[in-house]
């Protein structure tokens, strides 16, 4: 795991500075090529062949290429037989070499035949040409600033800013769409003219011209699985296969335990390749609402393993600043903060940790699944004698404490259900809607932007196949959702510590082969992750195997009612960004009532709290 930057114009001292930014990423060693007009740098983590031949840049043998990779190749030993035989002679064990030799064999095509989490750059010397690219799934991050002559690319924005003539102004329409999604979703960052490569995507530099291009996409085709039994079958193979692959490393290894059917799945597996001490990580919190613990605990016992639990009792708001800090741009995840902290704790005894990040999008784990269908149901009613109800009861329904429950839930489900139908399942992780919009923005902010929420999310399910309504929504988790928002904390909150994050539950085989399945195997009436539970049965303890959904975060609503009220008070009063942008009444309304536990607005005041942060510590310099 690594950071990587580059550009398009050598800067000997710019490379160097950027690199520095990155640091956090790459600890064990640093690497530059300044030459023939361009710059590449890297920062080093060194997971597999510590030794000095796995360096970066990288360059082949007659040096007209040049690579700087962040992530993990996991099929690389096959990769290199098939190019050793090819002709290809290696000089390291390292799979950063496996990209550019296969460059060199297959071009751009490369990209097809290499199995893992990667972001990477590639300067091709004859050409004079760049080659950037991300992972199918959005696994590793990747942003890059081009002014139609200069381009520039980083794993984190911070890098690109030490450029100083990369103006640092808002993205009216990153703050929009931020504050309803809680992140930004690709391409567009928080800074005018910085951009996320998206997902799936590469692009290319050359000529003076940058194009940018689609490699892989998500496809809901039949599979070869025709009965249940059969596929359940299959999927715990692949669990096997995918768990198994991702335990490659030259450098101790743990793994993340929520107590939840994802992480529990990946504990089974790995027991199944590890023998001795196997580390497993988890957090907890004083209120039980809010915490997996004896869940986690329950795992940990009947596996074996060497537990350690990070209890979180003291909240500072220098963690959620460093956290911002680390993330580039605003994201209101309320796990993020307990992630960077867990990982702090996890870097103490390993280098790499298994996550069961993607589980939920891929195996149908979340609520929303639940909410959508139910709302279909009620969708039988008709709208004037629906609405009119369902407007009424979230608008008296107060908020409890606890994290969930039955009136929380039913308010939440109400709020959600109340938002255009073509949100879909959208709805309900999703904070704005027209009203919202209205009270909380100034009328020049909303005439500035797309005011249209659903926007991109309709315009990417188009390019969906799947004919059934779950795999459609699985599409837009996968697609949409989660490479900006989830895999994004996942990545920065744990590099933030120089810990490598990996997530065999999204390697792209076995995404592939749950999406080749019908949607009623996936989630059955009510029931999520209803193959998953099938392929565990008699892998797991049985209240593992029955429990739903819950996650881990902070009780932000109750620290802003509680220890948090002065300085969000403080935040969004004293922001000049939001008094540019929203209606100050709106603000403070909206804090009185959360105050009164009248409603529960947590969500969009930690976005606005965020906001601030953001403002002081990037746009004030």
């Amino acid at each position: 795991m690594c950071g990587i930057c580059g550009m398009n114009w050598a800067g000997q001292a710019l490379i160097r500075r950027m690199a520095a930014r990155l640091q956090h990423r790459g600890p064990d060693a640093e690497g530059f090529h300044v030459a023939d007009g361009v710059s590449l740098g890297h920062r080093r983590l060194s997971i597999i062949d510590l030794s000095e031949q796995g360096r970066q840049p990288m360059v082949n043998e007659d040096g007209t290429a040049f690579l700087v990779f962040n992530g993990e190749i996991y099929n690389f030993r096959p990769l290199r037989i098939e190019l050793e035989r090819l002709g290809h002679r290696f000089a390291s064990r390292t799979d950063s070499e496996v990209i550019l030799h296969g460059y060199e064999a297959w071009g751009d095509e490369v990209l097809k035949h290499l199995r893992g989490m990667f972001a990477f750059a590639i300067w091709d010397v004859r050409r004079r040409r760049f080659l950037v690219a991300r992972d199918r799934i959005g696994i590793k991050p990747l942003y890059y600033r081009w002014d139609g002559r200069r381009f520039s690319f980083a794993s984190e924005i911070k890098a690109l800013l030490e450029d100083p003539s990369i103006p640092r102004a808002l993205n009216r329409q990153a703050l929009y769409d931020y504050i309803g999604f809680e992140f930004t979703p690709a391409p567009e960052t928080f800074f005018e003219g910085i951009r996320k490569l998206p997902a799936g995507h590469y692009l290319t530099v050359e000529e003076g011209k940058l194009e940018e291009r689609t490699w892989w996409d998500l496809s809901y085709k039949p599979g070869s699985a025709h009965r249940f039994e059969e596929a359940a079958e299959r999927l715990l193979e692949l669990l096997d296969e995918c768990t198994a692959s991702h335990l490659v490393s030259d450098v101790p290894l743990g793994v993340f335990l929520s107590g939840g059917l994802d992480s529990s799945a990946l504990v089974a597996m790995m027991r199944r390749h590890v023998s001795g001490r196997l580390r497993t990580f988890t957090i907890g919190y004083p209120d039980p609402s809010f915490s997996e613990l004896d869940y986690a605990q329950i795992v940990a016992d009947h596996f074996a393993t060497d537990h350690q639990v990070l209890m979180v009792d003291d909240l500072k708001p220098e963690y959620v600043e460093r956290a911002l800090w680390h993330l580039d741009e605003p994201m209101t995840d309320l796990s993020c903060v307990p992630l960077l902290l867990v990982c702090e704790q996890a870097r103490r005894h390993v280098t790499v940790c298994l996550s069961g990040e993607g589980g939920d999008e891929i195996f149908c784990g979340y609520d929303r699944f639940k909410a959508s269908r139910l709302a279909r149901l009620l969708g039988r009613i008709p709208i004037p004698l629906r609405r009119p109800f369902m407007a009424f009861l979230a608008e008296r329904l107060p908020d409890r404490p606890q994290k969930k429950g039955v009136v929380n839930m039913v308010k939440r489900f109400l709020q959600g259900a109340l938002l255009p139908e073509e949100g879909g399942h959208l709805r309900w992780q999703f904070f704005g809607g027209a009203e919202q919009d209205r009270a909380l923005f100034k009328p020049e902010f909303l005439a500035s932007i797309e005011s249209d929420p659903f926007r991109i999310p309709r315009q990417m399910i188009l390019r969906c196949d799947a004919t059934d309504t779950v795999n459609r929504e699985l599409y837009l988790d996968t697609r949409f959702m989660m490479p900006d928002s989830v895999l994004m904390k996942v990545d920065k909150m744990s590099m933030a510590s120089s810990l490598e994050v990996r997530v065999p539950l999204l390697d792209h085989e076995l995404v592939e082969f749950m999406a080749s399945l019908p949607g009623r195997w996936k989630m059955r009436g009510f029931r999520t992750k209803h193959l998953l539970r099938a392929a565990l049965r008699g892998i797991l303890p049985g209240a593992i195997l029955e429990r739903g959904k819950q996650g881990y975060s902070l009780p932000v609503k109750q620290l802003l009612r509680g220890s948090f009220r002065p300085w969000m008070e403080e935040l969004l009063r004293g922001s000049s960004l939001i008094r540019a942008h929203c209606r100050v009444e709106t603000v403070e309304r909206l804090m009185a009532e959360h105050l009164a536990m009248k409603h529960n607005h947590n969500h969009v005041l930690w976005a606005l709290m965020n906001v601030a942060l953001w403002e002081a510590r990037f746009l004030a310099f």
